[in-house]
C-alpha cells in the first residue's frame, strides 16, 4: 500500500492556489463620517440626533479623539446602527466578470491509482471553490493509507454507479446515481466504487 500524495487529491490544490489578503485597519472616524454620509446628514443634524456636539463629532470623524464608550452608545443609537456595525467597514461588491466555461470532456485530467480525475475551470486562479468530475477507481477502505483531511468543506454529486463514502465520525453511506453529500473537509473521508461499473461523481470543494 502506498503513501497518498497531495497530487492525489485536488481539493488539496486549491489550498495551493489560496494567497494571504492584506487587512486593512479599521478607520474608525471614516466609518462614522460615511455612516452620517449614507443617511444624508450634516454635522450639525448628526450632533442634534446623538446628542453629540458638533465639534466633537468633527474631532472624531478626522481621528482627532477616540470616542468613549458612552459616546460609541449615542453614536450607535444616533446614527441608528447597532453597536458591531460601528466597527464594521462595508463590504464593497464588485462584480469581476469572471467566467471559466469547460466543455463536455475538455477538462484537465489528473489521474491517480485511486481516482481519474478531470478538472474544470482551470483558467481562474485563485478560485474560491475548485470543481471536478472524478471516475472513482479504488474498490476497497484499504486502497487508502490513511484518511484524506484538509481544510474547507465539500459537495459531492454521485453522476454514475454507486459509491460507498466513508467518514471519520459517521457509518459509510451508499450514494446512488442523483445523491449527494456536503460535509466538512476537515473529518476523515474517503470514497470507493460499489457498482459494477467505476462510479462517476462531481466534486466541489469551497475554502
Amino acid at each position: 500500500m502506498r503513501d497518498n500524495t497531495i497530487d492525489d487529491y485536488p481539493s488539496l490544490l486549491l489550498a495551493q492556489e489560496s494567497q494571504d489578503k492584506n487587512i486593512e485597519p479599521l478607520e474608525l472616524g471614516q466609518r462614522i463620517k460615511d455612516l452620517r454620509l449614507k443617511l444624508g446628514l450634516t454635522l450639525e443634524e448628526a450632533s442634534q440626533k446623538t446628542g453629540l456636539a458638533r465639534s466633537t463629532l468633527s474631532k472624531i470623524e478626522n481621528e482627532q479623539i477616540s470616542p468613549t464608550f458612552q459616546a460609541m452608545q449615542k453614536l450607535a443609537h444616533g446614527l441608528d446602527v447597532d453597536m458591531p456595525q460601528l466597527f464594521e467597514p462595508p463590504k464593497k461588491i464588485r462584480a469581476t466578470g469572471r467566467r471559466d466555461v469547460t466543455r463536455s470532456g475538455q477538462g484537465k485530467p489528473h489521474p491517480t491509482s485511486t481516482y481519474e480525475h478531470e478538472l474544470l475551470a482551470t483558467q481562474l486562479s485563485s478560485k474560491k471553490m475548485m470543481p471536478f468530475k472524478t471516475r472513482v477507481r479504488a474498490r476497497d477502505f484499504n486502497d487508502f493509507s490513511d484518511w484524506v483531511r484538509h481544510d474547507g468543506e465539500e459537495f459531492l454529486l454521485t453522476l454514475e454507479g454507486e459509491v460507498m463514502l466513508y467518514t471519520e465520525f459517521y457509518e459509510p453511506i451508499l450514494l446512488k446515481a442523483g445523491d449527494s453529500v456536503y460535509y466538512d473537509a476537515n473529518m476523515g473521508h474517503m470514497l470507493v466504487s460499489v457498482s459494477e461499473e467505476d462510479a462517476q461523481i462531481l466534486w466541489v470543494t469551497a475554502k
